[in-house]
């Protein structure tokens, strides 16, 4: 599937040699996510709507970002976890290049962790994978209109947050910043420092100053127990369970 090819429906039908219909403008939608298999069955679903047009797709941030300036999407469907790099740093990479274009979250990984960071770096809706089938066209239509779209239950939390406001995280992992999130992400994927550094542009020691301050927060000793962490993490936040699963179940 290409950009050429997807956009290459018309935008005006001829029906006769006196008369023209003006075909209604479609929401052009462009999907980043490493998995063809998860791409394929998203623009399926979603070319089927009358409205909607996949523009275009990409496997990875810096891919994305080259094309997008080229199809120029309505609205990008991102997953949180991309092969090489962080789909939050994408998010805000995309809002700084084009702040037009409206973001949906799609992740395996729980709201409860993601769905408040990828807000605050700039996307307006979060669908978690396993109800992608229900809720993303849905999701694509409200952020159209300029509003959010979470859940019951995240809005819930954060209500909850806001009258009880002194209620600190549940999880250690919720204190760490974006960027040390991702490193931590990298590392329980079993990338090693350097690896890191090359994957966000940046020093070893960088990620390694990145790495000690997880430590920290997370109270562990040492870079063993750190791994320990990281993958025990990945594995039980659907990291590895749930690329397994079928898109939308």
């Amino acid at each position: 599937m290409t950009p050429t090819a997807l956009l290459s429906a018309p935008g005006i039908r001829n029906k006769g040699s006196d008369s023209s219909e003006i075909m209604p403008k479609k929401t052009k939608v462009f999907l980043i996510d490493d998995h063809p298999l998860v791409r394929e069955w998203l623009a399926t679903l979603l070319n089927r709507q009358s409205d909607f047009l996949v523009c275009g797709e990409a496997s990875n941030g810096a891919e994305a970002i080259q094309l997008m300036t080229t199809v120029k999407p309505d609205v990008a469907i991102v997953d949180i976890s991309l092969e090489g790099g962080s789909g939050i740093e994408l998010i805000k990479g995309i809002k700084a290049a084009d702040p037009n274009v409206a973001m949906v979250v799609l992740s395996m990984h729980d709201e409860s962790l993601y769905a408040e960071r990828a807000l605050r770096a700039g996307a307006k809706g979060y669908v978690m994978k396993r109800e992608a089938t229900k809720k993303i066209i849905p999701a694509i239509r409200r952020v159209l209109e300029g509003k959010l779209f979470v859940s019951d239950k995240f809005l819930t939390t954060i209500a909850e947050r806001l009258v009880e406001w002194n209620v600190s995280p549940g999880s250690p992992v919720a204190q760490l910043s974006d960027r040390e999130m991702e490193v931590f992400q990298m590392i329980g994927q079993g990338m090693e420092t350097r690896q890191i550094a090359e994957s966000m542009h940046v020093h070893f020691k960088t990620v390694q100053a990145f790495a000690a301050r997880i430590k920290k927060k997370l109270m562990v000793n040492n870079a063993t127990e750190l791994v320990r962490e990281a993958v025990l993490w990945h594995v039980t936040s659907g990291g590895i369970a749930d690329k397994a699963k079928e898109p939308g179940e």
